[in-house]
């Protein structure tokens, strides 16, 4: 599969922390929000191609072995919501708003 965020894929994700980057995460989880809200399906998808693709980078972060399982879990949870059978009873809304945590932990520590 060919890379969505090239410059980031290429090394520069691994260079922010993990709060930085699930807020990354976030921003395309409330993009998803919105056209899902909006009954776009088509941005809608695009925005979680983004947001997995970030997700798995850092999943390939070797400095969150340790946080693994808490990050493979909000994957998983973020497909269940989109396109799964909602197991989690977790909704858009919500996604947004745990991965919203992570943006201002990232903000507060500059």
């Amino acid at each position: 599969m060919t890379a969505i965020h090239k410059t980031l894929a290429n090394g520069r994700w691994f260079a922010l922390t993990l709060d930085e980057q699930l807020g990354n995460v976030g921003s395309e989880v409330g993009r998803a929000t919105k056209r899902h809200r909006q009954g776009d399906t088509a941005q809608r998808d695009r925005a979680l191609d983004r947001a997995f693709e970030l997700l798995d980078l850092t999943i390939q972060d070797p400095r969150w072995r340790h946080r693994l399982k808490e990050i493979c879990r909000a994957r998983e949870v973020l497909v269940d919501t989109f396109y799964g059978d909602r197991v989690y009873g977790d909704t858009p809304e919500g996604l947004e708003k745990y991965f919203f945590q992570f943006a201002l932990a990232a903000r507060r520590d500059r």
